[in-house]
This record gives structure tokens, C-alpha cells and sequence, in this order.
């Protein structure tokens, strides 16, 4: 729609995961608008980050260091994992200040129509940070889709071998939601989940 490099911008914009069209002509407009953007460190802020961020090489987390904050700090649980697809997650997690042990990221879900198997997650490196038998209890929170679905019960099935407590998060009806608009799934999942008062 737009000549030479306004188009290029909007079009690397669109190029984001969540970002359309339209988004990305807003985003592009803004900053082509606004006077007080500082562009320089934006541009400087994105170099810095694909230099300085890496993975934890213990649990797969981002982190500017070889371990991340979390296996860093000695207050935490070593007796229990939490696993997620990703980094993402660990954050959403950690928002709630419910959980004081550690996480494992798998680097997304096993997915046949996208092409990713077990392989390629970060499962074997899960398998050996259970082999030390430190770990009593290990919580799947892979999202409640079809593809965290397929990668809890394989992940369930595997640990099964295990002297190791394996759990999924409960999954049912948000707070402040009505139950004429929930469907069957999820309303079956909250009264499997459903709790003694």
C-alpha cells in the first residue's frame, strides 16, 4: 500500500507473532509520527537483547546469565518441577507468588501438524534433571489445548516409570465467569477439578 521503506517497516511489524496488518501500519505510523519516539534505542534495546539474552542451561528459561534467577536462588523447592512449554509461562506463573520451586520449559508442545515431536523439546534434559531423585513432584502446566494435552499425557506416561508424584494443574470456569456461557469441556474439567470445601 505505502512506498519503499514505510511499507518494509510495516511489513517486518506484521511479521510478529499477535501483530496483523493493521496493527502493524498503527505501530509503524506511531513512531514515523511521533516526535518524542526514540527510535535509536529501540533499535539498541533489540541488538542488546539478541546479545545479551540466552536459555538457562538448566531449566531453559531466558536469562542474561548461564543460570536464570530462579535456579540461581537457594530458596527454592529443589523437590519440585513445574513444567511448561514456555518461557512465557514461567512469568504468568510467577505473577501468582504461588509457586516456590523450580520450572523446566519444554520450548513448546508436541504438535504432528506443525511437524514437532518429543524430540524436539527439551524432554530428554527434563528426564536427566529427574534422574538425581531430588525431584518428589513434578507439575505439568502445559496449556489446556489439544497440543498441551497430547504433551501432558505423553510426558505423563513417560514419568510413570518413575518414584516421582506427577500432577496437572486443574483447569475449569474463571472467577467471574457465568456457566451458561462455558462450554463442555471446560465445565466437564471443573467438575473433575472440583474440590471439598
Amino acid at each position: 500500500m505505502y512506498d519503499g521503506i514505510v511499507q518494509e517497516l510495516i511489513d517486518e511489524f506484521g511479521r510478529l507473532p499477535g501483530i496483523g496488518p493493521k496493527s502493524a501500519q498503527r505501530i509503524a505510523f506511531h513512531i514515523l509520527q511521533t516526535p518524542t519516539f526514540d527510535v535509536a534505542r529501540l533499535a539498541e534495546l533489540l541488538v542488546e537483547v539478541r546479545v545479551r539474552v540466552r536459555f538457562c542451561e538448566i531449566c531453559g528459561n531466558v536469562s542474561e546469565q548461564d543460570r536464570c534467577a530462579i535456579c540461581r536462588d537457594p530458596r527454592r523447592n529443589t523437590a519440585l518441577i513445574c513444567v511448561v512449554e514456555d518461557a512465557k509461562d514461567v512469568a504468568a506463573i510467577e505473577r501468582t507468588r504461588e509457586f516456590r520451586g523450580l520450572y523446566h520449559v519444554l520450548g513448546g508442545a508436541i504438535s504432528p501438524i506443525a511437524g514437532i515431536g518429543p524430540d524436539d523439546l527439551r524432554i530428554a534434559q527434563l528426564m536427566s534433571r529427574l534422574a538425581d531423585a531430588t525431584v518428589q513432584e513434578v507439575i505439568l502446566a502445559t496449556n489446556p489445548n489439544l497440543e498441551g494435552e497430547a504433551t501432558a499425557s505423553y510426558l505423563s506416561r513417560l514419568l510413570t516409570t518413575m518414584q516421582i508424584t506427577v500432577s496437572r494443574l486443574a483447569s475449569g470456569l474463571p472467577v467471574g465467569g457465568d456457566l451458561e456461557y462455558a462450554d463442555e469441556v471446560t465445565l466437564g474439567r471443573a467438575f473433575e477439578g472440583r474440590r471439598v470445601l
